[in-house]
């Protein structure tokens, strides 16, 4: 089992974001992660003017900073770039971190930072749509030896070549989502690894992976691919504490799947995701800056796996 943290980046500086990277890359962790919002989700107008850095600027900050830590976004909405220029710029953060970046992708959800910065909204199925077709021709740019041609409903490459492209073994692409007809299925068709999101996903429910991963399963079937070749990967809001009331406030606030608790109930909880077949968790709720709480979770939560 890996572990990782999403790193906030929201409503901080970027001192205390430095000091958990840089503590996590002296320690025993694996990965680090950013979110990719312009505005921090669910802002009243007050908080918009708070700090929100930009996702793939972070990470390749951090791909300088960092020695050993895998790299990635969870997630980059497609809709906010241009997905060539997303591979492009994916190639380079690779090749600069010697291969340590996960090219990770959602449809995009947030309507108020389109309405922002003056980028358009499409309905649910556009999204998918644009989506589904950008990983198409991510995964070709990644994979194809030879300049790419697309001719599709919304992107054109012409003669397309990755350059700088990936610095040994091709990006993975992490795809984020939890809808069932059209991000499973997007997943089974172009990526390399699964990534539900415990945020939007009640805490996060072993019952509720294990019934995303039988979907998975079924679009896997269909499109002719092993599901055992797609990693994987959690990312769980998570607790440790034994105070009764703020177990109780986080799983009214997340749903009952929430994993706050005792050093032991959290191990419980993440052995029992390790058995179902998780490759990799990622913890959130860790606040930027606070390096003993990191180092509480290293020491009595991640050595348990080592």
């Amino acid at each position: 089992m890996d572990f990782g943290v999403q790193v906030n980046v929201y409503r901080t500086t970027w001192q205390n974001v430095a000091a958990s990277v840089l503590a996590m890359d002296s320690g025993d962790w694996d990965s680090v992660w950013f979110a990719d919002h312009y505005i921090p989700p669910g802002a009243n107008p007050e908080q918009e003017a708070m700090t929100a850095f930009e996702g793939l600027a972070a990470i390749s900050a951090v791909a300088g900073m960092t020695q050993k830590l895998r790299l990635g976004n969870l997630v980059l909405g497609n809709t906010y770039r241009n997905p060539a220029h997303v591979a492009k710029i994916a190639g380079t953060i690779d090749t600069l971190s010697s291969g340590r970046f996960t090219l990770a992708l959602g449809a995009g959800w947030y309507q108020r930072e389109h309405a922002a910065y003056g980028w358009d909204f499409p309905s649910m199925k556009e999204r998918q749509d644009r989506f589904e077709e950008a990983c198409q021709l991510i995964r070709r740019l990644i994979h194809d030896k030879e300049p790419v041609d697309h001719e599709g409903g919304f992107y054109t490459l012409k003669q397309a070549r990755l350059s700088p492209g990936s610095y040994d073994s091709p990006i993975p692409i992490m795809i984020g989502g939890t809808g069932e007809k059209r991000t499973l299925r997007t997943l089974a068709r172009y990526g390399d690894i699964m990534n539900l999101d415990g945020w939007a996903g009640g805490g996060m429910a072993l019952e509720y992976f294990k019934h995303k991963l039988t979907i998975l399963e079924r679009h896997c079937d269909a499109c002719g691919r092993d599901p055992a070749e797609i990693r994987k990967t959690l990312l769980i809001p998570c607790y440790l504490t034994e105070d009764k009331g703020l177990i109780e406030r986080a799983v009214k606030g997340l749903g009952p799947g929430t994993v706050a608790g005792s050093r032991q109930y959290i191990i419980d909880r993440i052995g029992e995701f390790a058995e179902a077949g998780v490759a990799e968790v990622m913890f959130g709720g860790i606040p930027s800056g606070d390096t003993a709480l990191l180092q509480a979770f290293e020491q009595e939560i991640v050595s348990a796996f080592r």
